[in-house]
C-alpha cells in the first residue's frame, strides 16, 4: 500500500532532477530516464498479485472520520493497476526506442523531463481518488503532451500544438466547470464518498448537467468523434516515441479511462441510460468515420492517427454495451490498441528515421532493407485487423460476441464492417512502404539501431501472445479483477471507503 505514491513521486523527482545533472553528466538523462521508467515498470508487474484487492493510500495520514474522507486519497483496485501496467510498460519501451530517435533533435534533457511529467502525470490520473487531483494530474499529462507535440519547433509541429493546446485547454474548462458544478451538488470531490451521496440525491438534474460537461471534455481528450479535430495533426507532428505515447496511451488515460471511472464506479452508467445511448452513438461514429477517414490517407503518421480514432470507438462502443462480456471486450480491446498503435507508430519512427518521409506514395519495397521494422509492422496491421488468431481477432470477436447478445445486431454488424475496412488500410499502408517495388532514393536504407528495434520486437512479440489474456487463469489475474470493478459500478464506494 506505501508504494502506490511512488508512480507519482518517482517520475516528478526524475523530472527535476533529470536537467540538473544533465548539465555535468553526459548520457544522464537516456540513463535515468530508461531507468526510472524500468523502476515503474517493474512497481506494476509486481502490484499485479493485488488485482483483486481495493487498497487505499492516505497522503499525509489524513484518514477517514466517522467513515468520511477528509485529505487527499489514492486508489489502487484491479482496473487502476491494468491500466498502471498499460502506462509503464509502454512507456519504457517508448523511452528505450527514444534513446537513438530522439538523438537528431536538440535538448534531450528536456525531452526526458517533459516525458517524466507526462508519466507522472498518467498515473497520477489513474490512482487519484479524488476529482480535483484527478484534474491537476491531467493537466500536467496535457501541458507536457502540448510541449512534446511542438519538440521539432517546426511550423508543422507548432501549428499542431497550437490546435491541440485550444481543444485540451477547451477540454479543460469544461471539465473544470464540471467540478464546480459537482462540488456544489454534492460537497465533497472523492470520487467514492460522491457516488454515496448522488445515490441519495433526490433531484438530480445537476448531476445530469455536470455529467453532460464530463462527457463532452472527456470525449475531447480521448478524439471520440465529432470530438477529433484536434488528433490527425498532433500525432503525425509528434516525434515518434510522442506519438506513440499519445495514440497507446495518453487518449486511453485521460479519456477512456476517466469516462469509464466516473461514469460506471461513481455515477452509475446502469441508471442513466440516455449516457449509456450517447457512448454507443460516439463510439458507431468513431469506429466507422475514423476508419474511413484512415483510407483516404497518403502520410503513413496521419493514417495511424485516424485508426487510432476509430478503434477507440471500438473501446467505448463497448463499455457503452455495459453488459460484463461489453466491458471485458472492451477493456481487451484498450489493451490490445495500447500494445500495436504504440508498436506501429515506433515503425512509423523506424521508417522516418532513415527515410525522413512520411508520404506512402514515395516510399514501398523497405522490407528488404527494414526486415525488423517490416515484419514487427506486418503483425501489428494484422492484429489490429483483427485477423485470427491474434489479440486483435478475440478483442473484436468478444465486442461483436456483446453486441449481438444484448440484442443490438445492427451495430454488431458495423462493427465488423469497420474491421474489413481496418484491414483494407492497413493492406494499403504495407503494401504502400514494406512491399512493392523500391525507388532509387531508398536503396542505401539500412535496418534502424538495435536500440529501436528492441522495443518493435518486444511489442509484437506481445501482440502475438495478447490472445493467451483469455486463459482463465490469466484473465483471472489482470483482465478479471478490471472487469469487477466496472461491473461493480457504485458499489466502488464500499469496497473503498468500507460498508456503509
Amino acid at each position: 500500500m506505501n508504494g502506490i505514491p511512488l508512480f507519482v513521486v518517482v517520475p516528478l523527482g526524475a523530472a527535476f532532477i533529470i536537467p540538473i545533472f544533465s548539465r555535468w553528466i553526459k548520457g544522464f538523462s537516456d540513463i535515468a530516464g530508461n531507468l526510472i521508467c524500468a523502476f515503474l515498470m517493474g512497481l506494476s508487474i509486481y502490484f499485479i498479485q493485488n488485482a483483486g484487492q481495493t487498497q487505499h493510500y492516505f497522503v499525509g495520514d489524513w484518514e477517514l472520520i466517522d467513515g468520511i474522507p477528509i485529505g487527499i486519497m489514492m486508489v489502487m483496485d484491479g482496473l487502476t493497476i491494468l491500466m498502471l501496467l498499460v502506462v509503464n510498460c509502454i512507456g519504457f519501451l517508448v523511452s528505450l526506442f527514444a534513446v537513438h530517435y530522439m538523438s537528431r533533435y536538440t535538448d534531450k534533457e528536456k525531452y526526458y523531463t517533459l516525458f517524466m511529467l507526462m508519466v507522472a502525470g498518467m498515473n497520477g490520473v489513474v490512482i487519484s481518488g479524488d476529482l480535483f487531483n484527478l484534474f491537476v494530474f491531467l493537466e500536467i499529462t496535457a501541458i507536457a503532451s502540448y510541449a512534446l507535440v511542438a519538440f521539432g519547433v517546426e511550423a508543422e509541429e507548432l501549428e499542431a500544438s497550437f490546435k491541440y493546446q485550444v481543444l485540451g485547454g477547451t477540454a479543460s474548462a469544461l471539465i473544470l466547470l464540471g467540478i464546480a458544478i459537482f462540488y456544489l451538488q454534492v460537497k465533497t470531490l472523492n470520487l467514492a464518498d460522491a457516488s454515496r451521496v448522488i445515490s441519495s440525491l433526490s433531484d438530480k438534474t445537476g448531476m445530469v448537467f455536470v455529467g453532460v460537461l464530463f462527457l463532452t471534455g472527456f470525449s475531447l481528450k480521448s478524439a471520440l468523434m465529432p470530438f477529433h479535430a484536434w488528433l490527425p495533426d498532433a500525432h503525425p507532428s509528434a516525434p515518434a516515441p510522442i506519438s506513440a505515447m499519445l495514440s497507446g496511451v495518453v487518449i486511453k488515460v485521460l479519456g477512456v479511462y476517466t469516462l469509464v471511472r466516473l461514469f460506471f464506479n461513481v455515477f452509475g452508467l446502469q441508471n442513466m441510460p440516455a449516457i449509456q445511448t450517447v457512448f454507443l452513438v460516439l463510439g458507431t461514429l468513431s469506429m466507422v468515420v475514423g476508419a474511413f477517414l484512415a483510407l483516404g490517407q497518403k502520410d503513413m503518421k496521419r493514417l495511424l492517427a485516424y485508426s487510432s480514432i476509430s478503434q477507440v470507438g471500438y473501446i467505448v462502443f463497448a463499455f457503452g454495451l455495459g453488459t460484463p462480456l461489453g466491458i471485458l471486450g472492451g477493456l481487451f480491446h484498450l489493451l490490445n490498441h495500447s500494445v500495436l498503435k504504440s508498436l506501429l507508430f515506433l515503425n512509423s519512427g523506424a521508417v522516418v528515421y532513415e527515410t525522413e518521409s512520411r508520404d506512402m506514395d514515395k516510399l514501398g519495397g523497405l522490407i528488404h532493407k527494414m526486415p525488423v521494422t517490416g515484419t514487427t509492422s506486418v503483425i501489428a496491421s494484422l492484429s489490429m485487423s483483427g485477423i485470427p488468431p491474434m489479440g486483435g481477432f478475440f478483442s473484436k470477436l468478444i465486442i461483436v460476441w456483446a453486441a449481438l447478445d444484448s440484442g443490438h445486431p445492427v451495430l454488431g454488424g458495423i462493427a465488423v464492417l469497420a474491421s474489413i475496412i481496418t484491414l483494407a488500410y492497413y493492406a494499403k499502408l504495407q503494401k504502400s512502404v514494406f512491399l512493392g517495388e523500391m525507388t532509387t532514393a531508398f536503396k542505401k536504407v539500412k535496418e534502424a539501431p538495435v536500440l529501436m528495434c528492441i522495443p518493435m520486437v518486444i511489442l509484437a512479440i506481445v501482440s502475438i501472445g495478447l490472445g493467451l489474456l483469455l486463459l482463465p487463469s490469466v484473465k483471472d489475474s489482470l483482465l478479471g479483477p478490471a472487469v469487477q470493478v466496472i461491473q461493480d459500478g457504485l458499489k466502488y464506494a464500499d469496497k473503498v471507503l468500507g460498508g456503509p
